[in-house]
């Protein structure tokens, strides 16, 4: 039906109020689940170091009676390190755009630094782990500290013309030839991590293989449940021969990267925390910088595994 004459609609209206709601949406992940799995402590220099060792291989141990021993030779510990990141994200904001009235938020500044905060925590997820090497600071060179991928060199399958990555040498590990990820590879890393002594308790994958996690045997057992004061939860596990996986949805980890870790193995060193700090006032805008210095500590890789160059069934 068509309009009455001359009514006044509101397209011919120009005095009409705007609606904008007082609230921001963001789609954008948040989580870092890696990160967030991890114990957290302080480090001191831009190149923390520490010491691994391990017990020699179990023997049927047996000497005659009045046996004169014969002191063996000491295998020395291994000294490991890692090299702060720095990591930062900057903003400025107008002195009009502070005081006008804003739809969402009362202060930009505040809504601005909050929200690279955020962007800073994804970034140190990403990094640490995604990194290969760790790389010293010198003029003209950003600082790098290894990721979980270059730690990873005892129990690393990888595919064909694939190497594994070597964190004393420092040398990151090289892609080889993509190969179907088969529970069969899940249960080999499985095996080698726990004859090394550890026991890797959460399964890194990324979205493009974690439909083939969800077909292997091992996960028919869907769920498990996880209690607390106020929630109930659960989580989806994997059941294997040599231990129980939490399958955790990885969005950082790279396409072809599976990562079994116990968390209780790493931690993410602080040289200095996050901290938000006014940059030069050149004009009419305030400007900012939100930094943190950050390295991971990872006290034994042999606890855990890496399954490298896998591709989806």
């Amino acid at each position: 039906m068509a309009q009455q004459t001359n009514t006044f609609a509101t397209f011919n209206a120009v005095g009409n109020r705007e609606e904008l709601a007082d609230a921001i949406y963001r789609i954008s992940p948040e989580e870092t689940p890696f990160v967030s799995s991890i114990g957290k402590d302080k480090c001191s220099s831009v190149s923390p170091e520490w010491q691994t060792d391990a017990l020699s291989a179990a023997v049927n141990n047996k000497v005659e009676q009045g046996n004169n021993a014969a002191v063996k030779a000491i295998t020395p510990s291994v000294r490991v390190g890692n090299r702060t990141q720095i990591s930062e994200k900057t903003f400025g904001v107008t002195g009009t755009q502070e005081v006008v009235d804003k739809a969402g938020r009362k202060s930009e500044k505040a809504y601005q630094e909050a929200k690279k905060i955020l962007e800073l925590k994804r970034d140190i997820e990403f990094a640490a782990i995604n990194n290969g090497t760790a790389v010293a600071a010198a003029e003209g060179v950003a600082p790098q500290a290894r990721g979980l991928s270059g730690w990873l060199k005892t129990n690393s399958l990888q595919g064909a013309t694939g190497v594994a990555p070597d964190p004393i040498a420092n040398t990151a590990p090289t892609d080889g030839t993509l190969r179907t990820f088969t529970e069969a590879l899940l249960k080999q890393a499985m095996q080698k991590a726990w004859e090394e002594g550890g026991n890797p308790s959460l399964l890194f994958v990324p979205s493009a293989l974690r439909a083939t996690v969800s077909a292997f045997t091992g996960a028919a057992t869907k769920f498990e449940k996880v209690e607390s004061k106020t929630t109930t939860a659960t989580v989806e596990v994997y059941v294997g021969d040599f231990g129980r996986l939490k399958i955790v949805n990885s969005r950082y980890n790279r396409a072809r990267d599976v990562f079994g870790i116990e968390p209780e193995r790493f931690k993410l060193l602080r040289l200095r925390g996050v901290k938000t700090t006014p940059l030069a006032k050149t004009g009419d805008a305030e400007n900012y910088m939100v930094n943190t210095e950050w390295t991971l500590k990872c006290e034994q890789e042999a606890a855990n595994f890496a399954l490298r160059d896998l591709q989806a069934t």
